[in-house]
């Protein structure tokens, strides 16, 4: 882990906006994309850069934003990694976020994100708080080798029930998928019952497949010599040095979430997601109406 002064945390405009408050991940998920030499790392991957300036950059940036906005992180590094224990920079940033009325669209694989409920539930009474969580396999042993230092697809259901008691809406993320691995019908099925079970508002899906670039090919490809013999040549026979690898069975599993999402009146494509995720409604504006 190593410090930096940034000299911007905020991104986008019009109400959306994006920000990463570290560079890098601790989890070591051997899919991961934000390892692919397009995002010019100059470090290594596990070695966290921490913006240590973040909070004041935020603060600064929203004390100068005529429109609210939801504000999304997660989506490069995780907020919620083993440094954020002692950190605590995302926690000083959503009181900021909260200090100044916007929402946030945060997502994470990690059970710390538990430890910020209370803010989190804040924010989603006075502007708008989505959390998401990313659930690639049901089996245990199986995660524990995609994700190995990060809590299981199980406790990571527990986090979205507990979002749920507090009326939090979450909405996950099943991907990646990766093919010959966890591309089967009972995985699937058994993420989307629990996603049903603990009321997600919306599920991101893109073609049930996986993404390989640059960097993360051959990280990626060492994992499966390791854990997964033969697998790496079934990959290359099958797929060769293509960016987008669908599964073999993406077609039967995208129509097994599309029917699951439709019986129970959840959210199942990427643009109805992003858009329930990044609308920040004027309900309190409204509410003073009534009260008057």
């Amino acid at each position: 882990m190593h410090f930096v002064d940034a000299k911007g945390i905020l991104t986008g405009s019009g109400g959306h906006y994006g920000m990463n408050i570290y560079r890098g991940c601790s989890h070591g998920c051997i899919y991961c994309d934000s390892r692919s030499r397009c995002y010019q790392f100059t470090h290594p991957f596990e070695d966290i850069e921490v913006k240590q300036n973040a909070p004041e950059l935020l603060e600064k940036a929203l004390q100068s934003k005529r429109k609210k906005g939801m504000i999304g992180t997660g989506a490069m590094s995780d907020p919620y990694m083993h440094c954020e224990e002692d950190l605590r920079m995302t926690r000083k940033c959503l009181e900021i976020i909260l200090k100044y009325g916007f929402g946030v669209a945060i997502q994470t694989k990690s059970d710390r994100i538990l430890q910020d409920i209370d803010l989190l539930d804040e924010i989603n009474r006075s502007a708008k708080c989505v959390v998401q969580m990313t659930l690639t396999t049901y089996d245990d042993d199986l995660c524990r080798i995609l994700e190995p230092n990060v809590c299981n697809t199980k406790r990571r259901i527990e986090v979205l029930r507990e979002m749920q008691k507090r009326g939090i809406p979450t909405v996950v993320w099943v991907t990646p998928i990766l093919p010959f691995i966890n591309d089967t019908e009972e995985n699937i099925t058994s993420i989307l019952g629990s996603c049903v079970q603990v009321g997600v508002k919306g599920i991101i899906d893109f073609g049930m497949g996986l993404t390989l670039r640059e960097g993360d090919r051959e990280y990626y490809y060492a994992a499966l010599d390791k854990y997964f013999p033969n697998m790496k040549e079934r990959y290359i026979k099958q797929y060769g040095n293509a960016y987008e690898l669908p599964s073999p069975r993406a077609k039967e599993l995208t129509a097994i979430l599309k029917r699951i999402c439709k019986e129970n009146g959840i959210l199942s494509t990427p643009k109805e997601c992003f858009g329930y995720m990044y609308e920040l409604p004027e309900k309190y504006t409204q509410m003073s109406i009534f009260d008057l």
